[in-house]
């Protein structure tokens, strides 16, 4: 498989980018796909057999079910990152050993409806959460440990808006090269 055809199937909609100014309007739309997003993804992998969840994505990469998983442990720890950014002044985060996430026992074997409610009730709380915040908490920020980078909260709606529809597509992409759509 060629270097491109690779790169394409692990970035299917590139990678994050982010706008040079965020406006309100666009973080109504983030919230917004924040809102819908569960629902989204259950929509896609619910028919799914099991043999269809254990297929990988793209060569060395995840299963489904491995992806299911991983989106709501990433979107779990988001959600926390959210509220120190809100209760603490710029605090450094916990970063978390993803790949490593990825190979345990529950996020290889648990039935994913384990992890679609989890995503439902963390994304119903974010949102929630979301919504209340003034453009000065929107300012509030944290830094990442392993880049050092700081992050806007407002900044971090858009990264989670990117990294779900970025599984997603992963997930669709997979469904649509198989034959498995209906």
């Amino acid at each position: 498989m060629e270097n491109i055809e690779l790169e394409e199937l692990r970035y299917p909609i590139g990678k994050f980018e982010l706008p040079s100014s965020i406006s309100e309007g666009q973080i109504a739309e983030w919230i917004g796909v924040l809102e819908h997003f569960p629902d989204r993804l259950e929509l896609l992998v619910k028919e799914l057999s099991k043999t269809q969840l254990e297929t990988r994505y793209r060569p060395g990469g995840w299963t489904v079910r491995q992806l299911i998983h991983h989106v709501a442990d990433s979107h779990h720890n988001s959600y926390i990152r959210f509220k120190w950014a809100l209760t603490e002044e710029t605090p450094v985060i916990k970063a978390y050993f993803e790949k490593k996430w990825a190979e345990l026992f529950d996020t290889r074997t648990a039935p994913i409806e384990l992890s679609l409610n989890h995503l439902s009730a963390v994304h119903a709380k974010l949102v929630y959460l979301l919504k209340g915040l003034s453009s000065e908490d929107l300012k509030r920020s944290f830094i990442h440990p392993e880049s050092n980078e700081t992050t806007t909260i407002e900044e971090n709606i858009g990264r989670y808006v990117w990294h779900g529809n970025h599984h997603y597509a992963h997930i669709k992409n997979l469904l649509q090269r198989e034959g498995w759509n209906s």
